[in-house]
């Protein structure tokens, strides 16, 4: 039997915090699509872009993903994701919230990264 299945699941600050990031993160690809492209291109990245990074969130990242790989390609998924999430505000002008959400994402994730390979 799965002794995992059976232990209730504990959120705690940090989880929350960096589900707040990962939404921040699709947002913020989503504002880059549109802002960034000239028309009828915005209209695709505005989509495409936060569309593209749930896929692979959900299959390669999420707690629940469809395909299970190591920590260190879950890292490398977040590092893209969270990472083209700070370059969009670079290329858009705001370094401070580049600086901002790039600092509280490498902390989070490695803080959650050592409790995976705990």
């Amino acid at each position: 039997m799965n002794e995992q299945a059976t232990q209730p699941v504990r959120i705690g600050p940090l989880d929350v915090l960096r589900f707040l990031l990962e939404l921040f993160a699709f947002f913020t690809l989503g504002l880059w699509g549109f802002v960034a492209w000239p028309p009828f291109l915005n209209v695709v990245f505005g989509i495409g872009a936060p569309l593209f990074a749930i896929v692979l969130w959900g299959l390669f990242r999420s707690p629940k993903a469809v395909i299970s790989i190591d920590p260190f390609g879950k890292a490398l998924v977040e590092i893209v994701i969270m990472g083209s999430a700070a370059l969009a505000w670079l290329v858009m002008g705001q370094w401070i919230v580049a600086i901002v959400f790039g600092v509280i994402a490498v902390v989070t994730g490695v803080i959650s990264g050592r409790k995976d390979f705990a």
